[in-house]
C-alpha cells in the first residue's frame, strides 16, 4: 500500500522525524558531521600535535596529504559498496569500523604511527558518499540538490565545529593533565560517538522510502564493473575535477588555515582556531544555498541551468581565492575568508544538484566517483605548499587561478532534451502520487 512515506518526498519538514525520508536526512547529516569532526581533528591540533611529536610542519601536511588521498580509494570503493548492500549496511560498517583509528589516535609516539593513523581515519571522509547517495534516494528531482546540499553542509560543520572543541576539549583535560597527555585524551572523544551513531543508524533509518535494500547473493563476486560503466560518461570525469577545484579547495584550507593564520598572521593559536572555525562553521547554511539555488535554476532552464549556476559559482570563489591569497593583514582577511566560504561551499552544493540526474541507476557510484575527485583535488593542491621557498600565500594564488579554469570547465557539461524530459516526467508522477495520497 502506497503512503506518502513510500514515495520519495517533495519536501524538506526539518521538524520531522517519524518519517523515513527525514529519518534518512538527520540521520545522514549528523553521521556525516561525527565522522568530519573525527577526519579533521588532527589539523585542529596541529600545533600540539606537531610540538609533542617532534616533527616538523611540512610532515604534518605530509600526513594531511596521505590522510585526505586514502579517502580517494575508499570514496569510489563505498560507492560501489553503498549501490550493492545500501546506504544504511554501508553506513553502519563504516562509522563503526571508523572510529577504531580515531580512538587508537590518542596513542601515536612518532611521525611514522601519525602517518599511518591518518591514512585510516581518512577512510571515514567516505561517509559524505553515503550522505549524498541516501538523501538522493529519499527525495525527489524538485527538492534533491537542496536536500543534498543541506545534509552535506551539515556535515561539513564538523570541520568547522572541530577546530573550535578540540583546542577546548583540550584545555579542559589540561586542567587535570599535562598538555602533552591532554590532546591525547581529546582525540579519543569522537571515536564513542561514532560508534554510537552507527548502532542508531541502523537501528532507525532504512534505504528507501519503500525499504531496505535486498542483496540477492551476499556472496557474489564484488566487482568494478559498476564504476568502469560510469566514467564513460564525459560527464561524471568533468564532475570529478569540478570538485577537485571546489571541496578540495575547502579540504586544503581545513588542513592549513590554522597554521597559515600562526605563521603568517603572527595570531595565537586559540585566535587562529576560532577564525578557521568560521570557514567551517559557514557550512551551516552555503552549501544549502548552492543546492537551492541548483533547484531553482534547474526549475526554470532545465538540468542546463543547474549547470550555469555551477559555473556562476565557481567563477566568483576563484576570483575572490585570488583576492584572499593577497591579503596579509588578519582584520582584512576574515571578511574575505567568510566571502570565499560561501562561494566555495555554494559550488560544492550546486556540483551536487547535478550528480543525481546524470545516470539514476549509477547514482551512488557516481556520488562515490565525483566525492573522490574533491579529495584528488586536495591532494594534488597540498604540493604546493611543500615546496620550498614558494610562500603559502603564492599556493592559495595559484589554487585561484586553477579554479577560474576549471570554472569554464563546467561548461562543457550538456544535458539532452531526452534528459530534461525524463527528469520532468519523474517529477509529475511524484506529484501525481502525492496529490492521490492526500485525496485519500
Amino acid at each position: 500500500m502506497k503512503t506518502k512515506n513510500t514515495v520519495p518526498a517533495i519536501a524538506i519538514k526539518l521538524w520531522d522525524f517519524k518519517s523515513p525520508q527525514m529519518r534518512a536526512f538527520h540521520f545522514s547529516w549528523f553521521a556525516f558531521f561525527l565522522c568530519f569532526f573525527g577526519w579533521f581533528s588532527f589539523p585542529a591540533l596541529a600545533k600540539w600535535v606537531i610540538d609533542d611529536l617532534g616533527i616538523t610542519v611540512s610532515q604534518f601536511v605530509t600526513t594531511s596529504q596521505w590522510a585526505v588521498g586514502s579517502t580517494i580509494i575508499m570514496r569510489l570503493l563505498i560507492g560501489v559498496l553503498a549501490n550493492k548492500f545500501g546506504p544504511r549496511r554501508t553506513y553502519t560498517w563504516l562509522l563503526i569500523l571508523g572510529a577504531i583509528p580515531v580512538f587508537l589516535s590518542a596513542f601515536i609516539q612518532n611521525y611514522e604511527q601519525l602517518l599511518v593513523i591518518r591514512i585510516f581515519v581518512g577512510a571515514i571522509g567516505a561517509s559524505f558518499v553515503l550522505t549524498q547517495v541516501h538523501t538522493s534516494l529519499m527525495f525527489a528531482p524538485n527538492i534533491v540538490g537542496t536536500a543534498n546540499a543541506t545534509t552535506a553542509g551539515w556535515g561539513n560543520l564538523g570541520g568547522g565545529v572541530t577546530q573550535q572543541v578540540m583546542p577546548l576539549l583540550l584545555v579542559g583535560f589540561a586542567f587535570f593533565m599535562p598538555e602533552e597527555l591532554a590532546w591525547r585524551y581529546a582525540m579519543a572523544v569522537p571515536s564513542f560517538f561514532m560508534v554510537i551513531m552507527g548502532f542508531l543508524y541502523y537501528k532507525y533509518t532504512q534505504d528507501t522510502p519503500t525499504g531496505n535494500f535486498k542483496v540477492v547473493d551476499e556472496k557474489e563476486k564484488f566487482t568494478l564493473k559498476p564504476l568502469l560503466t560510469a566514467v564513460k560518461d564525459y560527464r561524471v570525469v568533468l564532475l570529478f575535477i569540478i570538485y577537485g577545484a571546489c571541496f578540495g579547495i575547502e579540504l586544503i584550507v581545513n588542513s592549513n588555515i590554522a597554521l597559515y593564520l600562526i605563521n603568517d598572521m603572527k595570531i595565537t593559536p586559540i585566535l587562529a582556531a576560532s577564525i578557521a572555525a568560521i570557514f567551517g562553521l559557514m557550512n551551516l547554511f552555503a552549501r544549502t544555498l548552492g543546492g537551492y539555488y541548483g533547484d531553482k535554476f534547474g526549475k526554470k532552464s532545465g538540468l542546463n541551468g543547474r549547470v550555469k549556476w555551477l559555473f556562476t559559482t565557481l567563477f566568483i570563489e576563484g576570483c575572490v581565492l585570488l583576492v584572499f591569497a593577497q591579503i596579509h593583514h588578519i582584520t582584512a582577511l576574515v571578511p574575505v575568508l567568510i566571502v570565499f566560504s560561501l562561494f566555495v561551499q555554494m559550488a560544492e552544493g550546486a556540483t551536487f544538484s547535478i550528480v543525481p540526474f546524470v545516470n539514476k541507476k549509477l547514482t551512488s557510484v557516481i556520488a562515490g566517483i565525483v566525492g573522490a575527485g574533491g579529495n584528488t583535488g586536495a591532494v594534488l593542491g597540498l604540493f604546493l605548499f611543500k615546496i620550498e621557498g614558494f610562500s603559502w600565500s603564492h599556493a592559495f594564488m595559484t589554487l585561484g587561478v586553477l579554479v577560474l579554469g576549471v570554472s569554464f570547465l563546467s561548461l562543457l557539461i550538456k544535458f539532452s532534451p531526452q534528459e530534461d524530459e525524463t527528469a520532468e516526467k519523474e517529477m509529475i508522477k511524484i506529484r501525481e502520487t502525492h496529490k492521490e495520497l492526500e485525496l485519500h
